[in-house]
């Protein structure tokens, strides 16, 4: 009775944090990060080289690499002697620099290619789940309840399985101006998203030192 109690008290604390900005909110910055439109183009370079891409094998990689750092991430940060807000502040300056990236169209944080599998590397790994966006994933743990940052992230998912699976019907539909477009607008708000993190943090970092 008393284990059936608990689970009752653990559903609506669950339904209590439930929160749709924090969904959408989540949603938005591993969109942007991810940017799986503006990966349209390489995913079908990948494959008129022979490299088959297996969409669900990608998608269930790139979630469970989401999953591991996320909620071991911050037990390694505890090693080093690193606290949330600490990471969500640096995360904030990477996710800047991937912003400027995006809106002006040059490489700041340079990715090193690898001649390895198409399927996990590079698709799963760096394409979808890439430093960014693991970093991002993390920072975020600052700001959001875990329940809304894993719907957010597992929409994200399912996204990225689509347009996988559909490349070449998306490729014709959508066309290179429509991914520049996208890419420059949502460079623009993980702009935003970066700078709203930092400001949302620092005053915890410098409060902490100055403790």
């Amino acid at each position: 009775m008393c284990n059936f109690a608990n689970r009752i008290d653990t559903e609506m604390d669950l339904l209590n944090q439930l929160n749709f900005a924090e969904i959408f909110g989540s949603f938005l910055v591993m969109f942007a990060i991810i940017d799986i439109t503006g990966s349209i183009p390489i995913f079908i370079g990948i494959e008129s080289q022979g490299k088959h891409i297996k969409p669900l094998q990608a998608a269930l990689v790139a979630l469970a690499l989401f999953l591991v750092f996320y909620f071991a991430g911050e037990g390694l940060l505890r090693l080093f002697g690193i606290d949330i807000a600490s990471f969500a502040v640096a995360g904030a300056f990477v996710l800047f620099l991937l912003a400027l990236e995006m809106i002006m169209g040059r490489e700041i944080i340079k990715n090193e290619g690898t001649a390895s599998g198409a399927t996990i590397v590079p698709v799963a790994f760096p394409l979808i789940a890439g430093p960014g966006a693991l970093t991002a994933l993390l920072s975020l743990h600052a700001e959001y309840h875990t329940v809304n940052i894993m719907l957010g992230l597992l929409i994200n998912i399912v996204i990225d399985y689509l347009v996988m699976r559909y490349l070449t019907k998306l490729e014709r539909v959508l066309g290179g101006d429509i991914v520049y477009v996208l890419r420059k607008f949502f460079g623009v708000i993980l702009l935003a998203i970066a700078v709203k993190l930092f400001v949302s943090n620092i005053a915890i970092v410098i409060k902490s030192i100055s403790i």
